[in-house]
């Protein structure tokens, strides 16, 4: 868990870098106890927040009053929802982790988010069940809100879809189901390099919860530190220039240049509908 100290640091830094956008993730970020400390001290400097929320945090004890205090900061909120039936989100995440999701989203809606001229951004990720590429992310967002709409009246702003990384767990899935070099291979042959210009490592800085850098979360996973040889610490950013930083890449990063590409804000290359 990122100590006091870490924390402290972000705003500062932010400001020095001139970076104007907090991500917020970690599996359920709302969980730290200075989550809401963070997000108020960014807002109050100017910054957008921005929460990966797990849904079904803001029905645990506890929380009551969470989804108003994002809406009160407006913190854009992106949450994940893997499918708009309760069958794939069941498999996925556990048995009435669907029914707990759709009513996190009843309750964001109550709050405003999603609502048209609300300005409270409410935005959710798509990723497949398996070894294969998200389909058009336009058409898929377009299916989403006819569903969740038609069976839950639950409105929201877009759907990003999000390739599946091959790294821990679902790369040991796929080893165990023999299918790691089919998927590969299928990211290699999929590769647009018109992607290459709008990858997130290369317009963010991802802080793990020790405080040292990455490239983006992927990287983070696999303990690819910015700067290999010796690492970087958030502190070091008052004081240190990342322009023209060299990129760690290795076989994963194919996931982000593979067909409309992805990113933690969806598809790279938007194809019409």
């Amino acid at each position: 868990m990122m100590d006091q100290d870490t924390i402290n640091l972000i705003v500062p830094v932010m400001q020095a870098r001139g970076i104007q956008k907090l991500d917020l993730t970690g599996g359920a970020p709302e969980l730290h106890p200075h989550f809401k400390q963070l997000v108020a001290a960014a807002v109050a400097a100017g910054l957008q927040v921005s929460d990966r929320c797990n849904l079904t945090i803001l029905l645990e004890p506890g929380q009551a009053g969470l989804a108003s205090f994002l809406a009160q900061h407006r913190v854009e909120v992106i949450a994940s929802l893997p499918c708009y039936s309760a069958d794939n989100v069941d498999q996925q995440r556990g048995l009435g982790s669907y029914e707990k999701s759709i009513l996190g989203l009843q309750l964001l809606n109550q709050v405003g988010y999603g609502q048209a001229g609300s300005n409270l951004h409410l935005n959710l990720v798509y990723n497949p069940l398996g070894p294969s590429l998200p389909p058009n992310q336009q058409r898929l967002q377009a299916d989403y809100q006819q569903e969740l709409f038609g069976r839950y009246g639950i409105v929201f702003n877009k759907l990003f879809t999000v390739t599946n990384m091959p790294v821990h767990r679902f790369r040991d899935a796929l080893l165990k189901q023999g299918r790691l070099d089919e998927y590969l291979q299928l990211l290699r042959n999929n590769f647009a390099p018109d992607n290459l210009e709008q990858l997130m490592c290369r317009q963010m800085i991802n802080v793990g919860w020790q405080g040292q850098l990455y490239d983006c979360d992927f990287n983070q996973q696999l303990d690819f530190q910015i700067h290999k040889d010796k690492g970087l610490h958030l502190s070091d950013l008052l004081h240190y220039e990342l322009v023209n930083h060299p990129i760690q890449v290795a076989e994963h990063c194919f996931g982000c240049t593979a067909g409309q590409g992805s990113s933690c804000g969806g598809a790279l290359s938007v194809v019409a509908a």
